[in-house]
């Protein structure tokens, strides 16, 4: 491990022949980039968070499936090969992303090292892309759905350039309004039980210098009806087929509060995060990370010793209450009849559109 000088480092890449990441579980009091040159040490820096976030998860699998080939070899030992990528692919299972990096990569194993590598960094390069292309999308789609010229944005988990590579999805889109001028603050919740958004959405919040208060998860909903904010913008791991999306749990109460309020709810995600084999949300498989997290803060117990906990990571909003989706390709209107089949990729209402943010901006 080592703590860079500078900082422009990318959430996850690849140097020298190894996966770099920045270790997510120690920010906002430690900048450390970790080295990842093995797959078991791979997967555990994706079971335990230090790697997170959708896309910034599919651009591991894809790394991941380049560091299979250091310990084996798939045409001596396909079968060892086989079980090795497995792993890796069933380190998380409720984002869509992660085993969808791992299988395009893995499609290309037949054509040598180089040519999975070659996939990966394409992968990579995706991500970033889209992650601009989103930020103009919604920050285009924001301007339409609220009237009010300076916008409070309520946000849950982390959707930065932490949880992709560069730049983000939802928080992509808080960067850009901030950018443009048409930021008034944006209220965080801190995400039990790892909080996501107090360690690290506030972090980068800093960092651009955008206005910012943390709240609990619980108040939120009553913050919303009393008009704390004037739109929620939320990332999502998957996003099926009908429009349901899975997304850190809190999300759906979010959904909810918003609904009663009548303000937008809006989803900031990559086609890549939207998974036409899954039907509903019904079919999603919602991790549970276990009781440890809940009973304990930083491995100091705050619960009696007998104490058993649910720990859901994630939870699914149904489509109904789902004002728009933003992709990087386009923008779907829920609330205006669209549908996943019916709205082109670089569409939105039917319109060609181009993002009004250039990459670098």
């Amino acid at each position: 491990m080592y703590e860079p000088t500078g900082d422009n480092s990318r959430t996850i890449d690849w140097v020298d022949d190894v996966v770099e990441i920045i270790d997510q579980r120690l920010l906002p009091n430690q900048y450390v980039v970790r080295r990842i040159e093995d797959v078991p040490s791979l997967v555990d820096a994706i079971s335990s968070l230090a790697i997170r976030g959708a896309p910034a998860l599919g651009v591991a699998g894809a790394m991941g499936v380049a560091l299979a080939f250091r310990d084996t070899d798939p045409k001596r030992d396909p079968g060892r090969f086989q079980r090795v990528v497995q792993s890796i692919r069933e380190a998380r299972p409720t984002a869509v992303n992660l085993a969808g990096g791992v299988d395009r990569a893995y499609a290309n194993v037949p054509e040598g090292r180089d040519a999975v590598l070659a996939e990966a960094l394409a992968i990579r390069d995706e991500e970033i892309a889209a992650s601009w292309s989103m930020s103009a999308y919604g920050a285009d789609l924001v301007a339409e759905l609220v009237e009010h010229p300076r916008v409070r944005a309520m946000t849950i988990c982390n959707t930065g350039g932490l949880a992709a590579v560069e730049r983000g999805t939802a928080m992509g889109v808080i960067q850009a309004m901030h950018e443009q001028g048409r930021l008034e603050e944006v209220i965080a919740l801190e995400t039990r039980p790892l909080l996501q958004g107090a360690r690290l959405t506030s972090w980068e919040l800093s960092r651009i210098g955008a206005p910012y208060r943390l709240i609990v998860d619980s108040a939120a909903p009553f913050l919303i009806s009393r008009g704390a904010t004037n739109i929620v913008l939320t990332g999502a791991d998957r996003v099926a087929a009908n429009g349901d999306t899975a997304n850190k749990i809190g999300t759906y109460s979010l959904a909810l509060a918003a609904h009663r309020a009548d303000i937008p709810f809006v989803i900031v995600a990559p086609e890549s995060t939207v998974d036409s084999a899954t039907r509903t949300g019904a079919m999603i498989e919602i991790e549970d990370r276990g009781s440890a997290e809940v009973l304990s803060i930083r491995q100091i117990r705050i619960a009696p010793p007998d104490a058993e906990a649910l720990n859901p990571a994630f939870d699914v909003t149904p489509v109904d209450l789902i004002t728009a989706l933003v992709t990087d390709r386009r923008v779907i209107r829920f609330d205006l009849g669209d549908t996943l089949d019916t709205v082109a990729l670089g569409t939105h209402r039917g319109r060609n559109t181009e993002p009004t943010i250039e990459r670098g901006r």
